[in-house]
């Protein structure tokens, strides 16, 4: 069985250059292009034959630049305890999450929408987790609502597709695009309250 590239040798180094790479990569989409890995090499100062043993294809490239970070929580520990206040904190703060890596979410949509059958599959329910956390006076308040399926639906009209369509579709700027998530939760939350 072969070893991976990045796992032989001086691992140090090579975790640098992959780390050099994908930082380029996330400048480069943060200034509005889609990076070939040619290009994502030329940005980081390193030959093109290294790049694609880091990365073989733009898809993988495009991949490792997707953000990283999956706390428990979009709220912090001041996060109002009831809702509608507790939706409302998270709502801006998960905005705020898919505003701050907007390049790189709309770059990882892209390559999900790739006919190619081996494409990487793309991080899934970790929004829906930050949901359910922000539902959480819910599982007391409505023992008998499934806040699962609820933060689904949520998930399902508020997140960067969504915002994606509010900034290119209808023309939204962020606020305007925050602003009407925000409502769209808050009117998913009071129909299955209401319904139970």
């Amino acid at each position: 069985m072969s070893m991976p590239y990045e796992a032989t040798g001086r691992v140090g180094q090579k975790a640098r250059t992959r780390q050099a790479l994908v930082d380029a990569t996330r400048r480069l989409l943060a200034d509005g292009q889609t990076p070939q890995v040619e290009e994502a090499a030329e940005a980081a100062g390193i030959s093109r034959t290294t790049a694609y043993r880091y990365f073989p294809n733009q898809r993988l490239l495009l991949m490792a630049a997707h953000p990283e970070i999956s706390p428990d929580s979009l709220l912090g520990p001041d996060a109002p305890a009831t809702l509608p206040d507790r939706l409302d904190a998270f709502m801006a703060a998960f905005c705020e999450y898919n505003f701050t890596w907007e390049p790189q979410l709309r770059a990882a949509l892209r390559v999900s929408l790739e006919p190619e059958a081996e494409r990487p599959t793309l991080r899934q329910g970790r929004a829906v987790r930050w949901i359910e956390d922000a539902l959480a006076p819910l599982r007391e308040t409505h023992p008998e609502l499934d806040v699962h399926a609820l933060a689904v639906a949520i998930r399902s009209a508020v997140g960067i597709e969504a915002l994606i369509w509010l900034l290119d579709v209808a023309g939204y700027g962020h606020a305007e695009a925050a602003r009407t998530v925000r409502e769209t939760a808050r009117a998913l939350v009071a129909a299955a309250t209401r319904e139970v």
